[in-house]
């Protein structure tokens, strides 16, 4: 058995592995940093502790684990281009026409998003090709969304941004919002 075989195994299963949305923030204080995930995952209840993966290949990387303080920003499907952003390679994630702000503890925040949490990193394991982070939450809000908030979701599937909706039926289903092929985001 190579590395090859289990290494495009691996790939394929992730690539058809749904996982929602987040876009990290943090200024480590020479600049704010952002960038989206699709990592975190949920650690513990008590205290409230996640966990996300951060690429080597992001030149925000670095910037996010000297910050030691980041913004966890919950995706829906209003933020869709928020996703996009903080995926796109060069982009100018706080410009002019970017909504953003301070925290009052200083770390970046996008107000626009109704569910964020401010953490504070507790540790960080690097591994080829990515370090994963842990942090443990210390402030945020959880906003509610009208009616059914599973139809609101930002899933991540096949390198595209799909949105969930009610099917005739009642159940949910995926529908797929990028009408630009394959996004840049991996």
């Amino acid at each position: 058995m190579t590395d090859q075989p289990l290494s495009l195994a691996f790939r394929e299963a992730f690539r058809c592995h749904p996982a929602g949305v987040a876009v990290i923030t943090a200024d480590p204080g020479d600049r704010p940093v952002a960038m989206t995930v699709s990592s975190l995952i949920s650690v513990s209840s008590d205290p409230p502790t996640v966990a996300f993966s951060l690429s080597s290949k992001s030149g925000s990387t670095a910037a996010v684990l000297a910050a030691g303080g980041v913004v966890i920003h919950l995706l829906r499907f209003a933020d869709l281009d928020l996703a996009r952003l903080g995926a796109t390679p060069g982009a100018d994630r706080f410009g002019p026409d970017v909504q953003w702000a301070r925290l009052p503890s200083g770390e970046p925040h996008y107000p626009g998003v109704a569910t964020w949490f401010r953490a504070r990193i507790k540790g960080s394991l690097p591994v080829e090709g990515a370090t994963v982070v842990v942090a443990e939450l210390l402030e945020g809000a959880a906003g509610q969304s009208p009616g059914a908030p599973e139809l609101e979701s930002l899933i991540y599937l096949d390198r595209r941004w799909h949105r969930l909706r009610e099917a005739a039926d009642g159940h949910a289903s995926l529908t797929l919002m990028a009408d630009d092929g394959r996004d840049v985001f991996r």
